[in-house]
Order: C-alpha cells, then sequence, then structure tokens
C-alpha cells in the first residue's frame, strides 16, 4: 500500500509541472488563438536560465527560489517581446501561418540555447533546504517534490484570484469568451494581448525552473513538454483553467501507474488517452460547446484549370527534372530524388489542409507506415522493390483509413489533437515492437534492387511515381470529389443541405492522403537504405506543414515549391554551419512576415495585379 501510495504522490508531483506550463497555453490560446509551438521553448530557457541562476546565487533558499522567480520573469519577458515583435503582425494572418512564425522561433530558440549553454546535457543543484527525503509508511519520497505537490494547486488558486478578482482578468474571460465584442467596447487588444503572452510565457518558465533540481536539462525538453501540455489543453477543454488542473491530475497519475500496469505502452498511454476523452467527449473534460475556431487559411479565389502555356508547365517541368541526369553529379541526384519525394508528402498533406480545411499534426504517421511497408516486405519478405512499393502506399492508406474514421468526426484543433494521437500510437508501436520493427535500430539493407541501384536510375523511378502521384492529386483537386470536399470546408451546413456526405467525403480525402504519403515513405525508405521511428515523429510531421505553408495553402503548385525551398535551405544551410536551425527558423520567420499567403501565393497574387492594372 505504501509503494502505491508514493506512486500517486509522485504522479501529483508530475501534474504539478503540467499543469504549470498547460496552464500559461490554455490562458494564451483561450485569447489570443494561437497554436503557439514556441510555448515548450519558453519552459526550456525558463529551465536553463534557473540553472545558471542556480550555479551562481543558489546555494542559499533565498537564492535558489529568487533565481526560479526571476527565470520565471525572463520567460514572461521574452514571450512579450515576441508577441510584440513578430505575433502583433499576424493576427490578422491564417491561424496556420502563425503556428509556421512559432516554429520558426523554436528553431531559432535551439541554436540560441545551444550556442549558450552548449549541446550537453545540464545537471543542477539540489534546492537548498529541500535537499533530503522524507518518509511516507517506510516509503522514501523526495522532500522537493512534496513543495511542488503544494504548488500547483497554490497557483491555480493564484490564477482563479487574479481572473475573478482583478479587472484586467475579468477582460482575459471576457476576450476568452468573445474577443470580438471585448474589442468592440474599447479594449485595446495589443497590451492584452501582450500581457497575456507575458502571462503565459512566465508559467512555463516557472515550470521549467523549477525542474532544475528534477531532471537534466537538455535541448530537447521543448517539444516534448509542448506536446504534452497540448494534450492537457485538449483533454481539460479548451481555455478552461480547471479542465486544465483535472487534466494535469489525470495524466500525472496515467504516467506514475502506466509504467507498473501497462509497461509495454507506457510511451503512449497518454495519448490513447486524449483519444478516448475526445471520441466519447468531443470538447474536453470541462470544455464547452463552440464553433471551433479555424485552422487553416482562408479559401482565397477559386480553384481554376490552368490555360495556354501555363497548362503545361508541369510537363515541362517534368521533362527538365528528367533531364538532369545528363549534367548532374550524384550528390545532386541524392538531393533532387529527396526533394521530389518530400514534394509528394507535402502535397498529399496539402489534399487536406488546402481543400478540406483539414490540419493534421500527424501526417508522418502514414508516411512512415509506407517506409516500415516497403522495408518489411524488402527484408523480412525478401519481396521484389515493385511488390514492396506497391505495400506502401496500402499501407499508409490503412492507417489512414483507420485514423481517419475517428479524426473526421471532430473539426479544428481537436481533429488535430487526435491525428497526433493517432500518429504517436503508430509511432510507440514501431519504437517499442522490436521484434518486427527493431525499435530504435530501425530496418536496415532497404537497398533497391539491381536494375533500380543507380542514383540515376533510381531518381528516374521516384521521378516517375511521385510525377504521376502528384498529377492524381492535381486531377482529384478538379474532379467533382475535388469540389465536394472544398464544399465541405468553406460551408458543411450548405454542402450537407444539397446533399454532400462532408464526413464520408473528408473520410476518403484522409485515406487519399494517407496513400500519396505512404507512397513517398517507401520510396524515402530505399533511398536511404534504412528505416527508423523518427519518420513517425512530430518533428517529421511539423516539417510537412512547413513545406505546405511556405509555399501557400491556397495553391496546388504550393507544396511542391515549399518542398523544394524548405529541403534546399535546410540542406544548403546544414552544410555551411552548425547553427542552421537558427538560419532556418529566421528564414521562415522572414518568409512568413513578407509573403503571409506563402511564396506561390504571393507570386500568384503579384501577377493578378499586374493584369489589372
Amino acid at each position: 500500500m505504501s509503494f502505491y501510495l508514493v506512486q500517486f504522490l509522485s504522479g501529483l508531483a508530475t501534474a504539478a509541472t503540467l499543469f504549470l506550463v498547460s496552464s500559461g497555453l490554455t490562458i494564451v490560446f483561450g485569447v489570443t488563438r494561437i497554436v503557439n509551438f514556441a510555448h515548450g521553448s519558453f519552459y526550456m530557457l525558463g529551465a536553463y536560465i534557473g540553472w545558471s541562476l542556480a550555479e551562481r546565487i543558489g546555494s542559499t533558499p533565498l537564492g535558489f527560489w529568487g533565481g526560479v522567480l526571476a527565470a520565471a520573469l525572463a520567460a514572461g519577458v521574452l514571450g512579450a517581446v515576441m508577441e510584440v515583435l513578430l505575433l502583433r503582425r499576424l493576427y490578422r494572418s491564417p491561424e496556420l501561418f502563425q503556428l509556421l512564425a512559432t516554429f520558426g522561433v523554436v528553431l531559432v530558440v535551439q541554436d540560441v540555447a545551444s550556442w549558450i549553454w552548449g549541446p550537453e546535457d545540464l545537471l543542477g543543484r539540489r534546492a537548498p533546504g529541500l535537499r533530503g527525503s522524507v518518509e511516507i509508511l517506510d516509503q522514501v519520497f523526495p522532500l522537493y517534490d512534496l513543495v511542488l505537490i503544494a504548488l500547483g494547486p497554490l497557483v491555480l488558486a493564484g490564477l482563479w484570484l487574479m481572473f475573478h478578482r482583478t479587472r484586467w482578468g475579468t477582460l482575459i474571460r471576457a476576450a476568452t469568451q468573445d474577443r470580438e465584442m471585448t474589442a468592440a467596447l474599447g479594449v485595446e487588444p495589443g497590451r492584452l494581448f501582450t500581457g497575456v503572452l507575458f502571462l503565459g510565457s512566465a508559467l512555463a518558465g516557472l515550470g521549467g525552473a523549477l525542474q532544475v533540481p528534477r531532471e537534466a536539462i537538455n535541448l530537447g525538453m521543448d517539444m516534448g513538454i509542448v506536446v504534452e501540455a497540448f494534450v492537457v489543453v485538449v483533454v481539460g477543454g479548451m481555455g478552461s483553467l480547471m479542465g486544465a488542473f483535472v487534466a494535469s491530475l489525470l495524466i500525472g497519475q496515467l504516467q506514475a501507474f502506466g509504467i507498473l500496469v501497462f509497461p509495454e505502452i507506457t510511451l503512449v498511454l497518454v495519448f490513447l488517452f486524449m483519444a478516448v476523452v475526445l471520441v466519447l467527449r468531443p470538447y474536453g473534460l470541462l470544455g464547452r460547446a463552440e464553433e471551433a475556431p479555424p485552422t487553416a487559411a482562408s479559401p482565397g479565389p477559386p480553384l481554376s484549370a490552368s490555360t495556354g502555356i501555363a497548362a503545361w508547365a508541369p510537363l515541362l517541368l517534368l521533362a527538365l527534372l528528367a533531364l538532369v541526369p545528363l549534367f548532374a553529379g550524384e550528390y545532386a541526384l541524392i538531393v533532387l530524388t529527396e526533394l521530389v519525394i518530400l514534394a509528394l508528402f507535402a502535397a498529399s498533406l496539402h489534399l487536406l489542409i488546402g481543400l478540406g480545411g483539414l490540419v493534421s499534426f500527424g501526417h508522418a504517421a502514414y508516411f512512415g507506415l509506407g517506409a516500415y511497408g516497403a522495408a518489411l516486405l524488402a527484408t523480412s519478405w525478401a519481396a521484389p522493390m515493385p511488390l514492396a512499393l506497391a505495400g506502401a502506399p496500402l499501407l499508409g492508406g490503412l492507417g489512414a483509413l483507420i485514423a481517419g474514421w475517428f479524426c473526421v468526426r471532430r473539426s479544428g484543433l481537436y481533429f488535430a489533437m487526435l491525428t497526433l494521437a493517432f500518429a504517436q500510437i503508430a509511432w510507440s508501436v514501431t519504437f517499442q515492437w522490436y521484434g518486427v520493427t527493431g525499435g530504435d535500430n530501425g530496418i536496415l539493407g532497404v537497398w533497391p534492387d539491381p536494375w533500380a541501384s543507380g542514383k540515376t536510375a533510381f531518381y528516374l523511378l521516384t521521378l516517375g511515381l511521385c510525377g504521376g502521384a502528384l498529377f492524381l492529386l492535381r486531377r482529384v483537386a478538379f474532379a467533382p470529389f475535388g469540389y465536394a470536399l472544398r464544399a465541405g470546408r468553406d460551408s458543411p451546413l450548405r454542402a450537407e443541405a444539397v446533399g454532400i456526405d462532408v464526413r464520408r467525403t473528408q473520410w476518403f480525402a484522409f485515406t487519399l492522403a494517407g496513400s500519396a504519403a505512404g507512397l513517398a515513405g517507401g520510396l524515402y525508405a530505399f533511398s536511404k537504405g534504412s528505416v527508423f521511428p523518427t519518420l513517425m515523429s512530430v518533428p517529421t510531421s511539423v516539417d510537412a506543414l512547413v513545406m505546405v505553408l511556405m509555399g501557400g495553402v491556397q495553391t496546388l503548385a504550393g507544396p511542391v515549391v515549399g518542398a523544394a525551398l524548405f529541403h534546399l535551405l535546410r540542406t544548403e544551410i546544414m552544410s555551411l554551419t552548425d547553427l542552421w536551425r537558427l538560419i532556418l527558423g529566421l528564414v521562415i520567420i522572414g518568409l512568413v512576415l513578407a509573403f503571409p499567403k506563402g511564396v506561390v501565393g504571393f507570386a500568384r497574387d503579384l501577377v493578378q495585379r499586374g493584369r489589372a492594372a
């Protein structure tokens, strides 16, 4: 009994950290409606700043706790600076471009932190006066964790008093309920948003600084915590502070006891819980039913088939790419092969976002399923390469068919988080199923057949398959199915009224997108000669989002151009400097500010203005 009590207390300590971070994310999203990927970066910065201050002034209780508070304030100031310099210029932009900008901030912060503190893990000193343990029913429990357990409810009480007993808190609650009406009543939205980003980032920084005595500080802690914080926010209910608190408690206990009861699925237990909650209660435990905020770009002008010379542009580009082996070296062919594969990967995601208005945070799952399907057929079953490649879109499409049945029943951020949950489930299976997938060792020796083993032969094969798949996706966009998909995106009620089964159309689109991503994954496996679980990870899904948004959501050429731009930038910058994330992040931020509709969208508007003049 005493052992289970200690496990319960450990879950409460974990819940306290989750609540500090997720409460800030809840406040920021509730007021600004920004899906802030950089929230985890402020958690990481709070940890690094807290470590630095603890090493200098943390030998006394006053110095240690003063350093924790100073780290939280510093993270809050940095969050306010991000709002003033970046987000304030993007409030009128589509929500996804705001997400892209915050992802650029993540890249910048990662390299800045690496430059200042180095890439190695940092171990912090124990909190003065709280270094020991206490015995609870003959079981030892860290004294510092008891302080964290008490801190969670104290922060909740402080936030409740702030929101219900101060004028500023009342304005925050009003903006959460109806941001437009709050602005119409004379409230200056700029100052309000700056204050909200300060508070939310400070809470994240506080959570990070409090982890210094508990765990090693590293450069990967930002993405890990922000994914868990999004889970807490969605499970609790968007904009519900009490919901975030309850969800943090439940998830903390799942993590504490899950390793005892379900050790095989520990990595994915939280996401299974989120998926079950969203399927049974779409708006979270304490959330309220409301119209989901848009998460895709505005529809823009209707798509129209190109005429004249423009209609032949894709074929001309394909012919030019087919001639590249005549004058390019092996390195250029390798880069172009990866570029073509990523173009299909991005185009498959664009089918969901651009045509269906469905934002997926887990599209890498089907890319990875295709890669693993091809790899297993080629290695374990000794299948020839054509058969292995044929199995890639089938497995990717099957995975999308199953996950899509659940996902399309939700919309907005709830849809996005369900896609993330299924992607994390797929990643966990590949990571832990050593007997089949090789676990984190991956699958090696996935080489093309002799007839396609040359760089030129495999490049031409990839170009032909991806070019054909891109052509089919383009035909889908102008087919009746594509028009029905866009009708469900722009006006679901009207689409249903004229006889379109919106949910079934979206489900089919989800499956088709998964199949296309699976084909890209199968080709990627043969191009690299190996497959690893990272192909299904959250960063891979985010990369696909970045490609689509950089090119432009409102155009069919956008994802192809975005994939080329993103891949070439990353490849060239990585070859020039170790600070490639910093430069790539700044480039992404610059593109978002300069081209809010993406590079292709900006070029299209420029041509249209020229014609009008």
